[in-house]
């Protein structure tokens, strides 16, 4: 059954698809095959390893050691079920679509546009955000920071990115292990000198709730939230590589758990042993928490930290690295079915999508000017927090709707778990509001543009044929002959 044939069974009102010839997919083409399992695992780990290095501290200042704790547990619950929930979505349609695939074939193309633009948000932003933390790094290492060091990193890795998926991605893997092997010598230099006092050592304000485990009162576990997300942040990206795996069904569930449990057993110990060593307070607004950690410790710089602060760098670069790696593979898919302008889709020889990778750093290098790492961070928080409902939204659509579709992989809990993450991401997709609403407030106005773009011409002008757009009129082309 050809294209045509599957989108005349299965008419979807409202949306107007146009059909294209060969050499519109043959100028848009992966590289097949890039990845196995371990390195998807890397690419996971990757994606989030920055966070480790820094963002999370911030959550110190809204709720405390004891708030940004529970904020954790909350956060580490929703993302282990959510990677379960995905690693089923991702062996059912794996497609470079990634969420953007599992909500269209669910909701169709006004549910897949929602999801890949929220996504986008959020990966065009956290670099941004990561840059920020690689210019303070390079401050304290080099002496030199600001725009000439975001610049000069976005035009270097996006120039590598340029060269072919193979060659990142097993560039990133080195780069990702460099720094978790410095997370390891931060953890094992911190733990002689945790004290559980140090935790506590924020002092206690009038907040409704306020102990000294909550110094800032039951309201601050909810404010730490967008702080404790950046532990976590981008793991789900790892579907994203799915048209350059080897055994896409096998390969990218083996990928998402492995790199999501490598990410909880990091989160708990940095989290444990950073202000048990140096004293909360001490973290709430560093840009760089692990080095100044260790100083604080250890009265004064070390050698550990001088490791701890050249190495860190390397764990920065890898989730830089990485998620430039992911906006551009969302954008590409997004481009190629004709949600976004199609032009950038377009690929080079080397099977790497040019203007998704610089458009979006040109826009990313701009906002990294602001210096504002923590508000950048509260901006990628609402667009992941946005998908990660939609997301589960769609398991448990499919799973209600769909029964029969074969699925590789099989969600522990079924939708159980999907919806106790649906739970936790309403949750959190709200408790950016606490922090600074005008920060929300402006991100969800740049997602109203995306949706008014769909609205007015996109959606008149979607592709006939590609993976995401074949999969879902295939399934609704099943549904409406049963």
């Amino acid at each position: 059954m050809s294209s045509q044939d599957t989108l005349a069974l299965a008419p979807e009102r409202g949306v107007e698809s146009e059909s294209v010839g060969a050499d519109y997919f043959a100028s848009r083409q992966l590289k097949k095959g890039a990845a196995g399992w371990v390195l998807l695992l890397g690419l996971g780990v990757a994606y989030v390893i920055s966070g480790d290095y820094a963002g999370w501290n911030f959550g110190l200042a809204q709720g405390g050691w004891g708030g940004l704790f529970i904020a954790t547990l909350l956060m580490a619950t929703m993302y282990l079920c959510m990677c379960f929930a995905l690693a089923e979505l991702s062996s059912m349609i794996p497609t470079a679509g990634g969420g953007y695939g599992f909500t269209r074939t669910a909701f169709g193309p006004w549910g897949g546009f929602l999801t890949g633009t929220a996504i986008l948000i959020e990966y065009a932003i956290a670099p941004a955000a990561i840059a920020c933390f690689i210019g303070a790094y390079c401050e304290s290492l080099f002496g030199i920071g600001g725009w000439a060091v975001y610049l000069a990193f976005y035009v270097i890795f996006i120039g590598i990115h340029v060269l072919g998926a193979g060659e990142a991605l097993k560039l990133m893997f080195v780069i990702t292990a460099v720094a978790a092997i410095a997370l390891g010598v931060f953890i094992v230099a911190m733990l002689p000198l945790f004290r559980l006092d140090n935790l506590f050592d924020i002092p206690v304000t009038q907040a409704s709730g306020a102990s000294a485990f909550l110094p800032f009162g039951y309201v601050g576990i909810w404010a730490a939230i967008p702080y404790a997300i950046w532990f976590f942040l981008a793991v789900e990206g790892v579907p994203l590589a799915a048209e350059e795996t080897k055994n896409p069904k096998r390969d990218l569930p083996r990928g998402l758990i492995g790199a999501m449990l490598v990410l909880l057993a990091f989160a708990a110990l940095i989290l444990l042993v950073g202000p048990g060593a140096a004293g909360a307070q001490a973290l709430t607004s560093s840009g760089n928490p692990l080095v100044e950690a260790l100083e604080k410790a250890y009265s004064g710089p070390t050698w550990m930290s001088q490791v701890v602060n050249l190495v860190g760098l390397a764990g920065l670069i890898a989730s830089f690295f990485s998620i430039i790696y992911a906006y551009s593979r969302q954008i590409f898919a997004l481009s190629r079915a004709g949600y976004l302008p199609r032009g950038l889709s377009l690929t080079n020889r080397n099977k790497a999508p040019v203007a998704a990778l610089v458009v979006p750093g040109i826009i990313g290098f701009g906002l990294s000017l602001s210096g504002q790492g923590d508000l950048l961070i509260l901006v990628a928080v609402f667009g992941a927090t946005l998908s990660y409902v939609l997301m589960m939204a769609a398991h448990i659509t499919l799973r209600l709707r769909r029964p029969d579709m074969p699925r590789p992989y099989r969600t522990p809990g079924g939708m159980l778990t999907s919806s106790v993450a649906l739970v936790l991401a309403s949750i959190a997709l709200v408790a950016g509001f606490l922090v600074d609403p005008r920060v929300v407030i402006g991100a969800a106005a740049i997602y109203a543009l995306f949706i008014a773009y769909f609205a007015l011409y996109s959606r008149h002008h979607l592709v006939c044929g590609t993976p995401e757009e074949e999969f879902a009129a295939i399934q609704a082309a099943e549904q409406s002959l049963r």
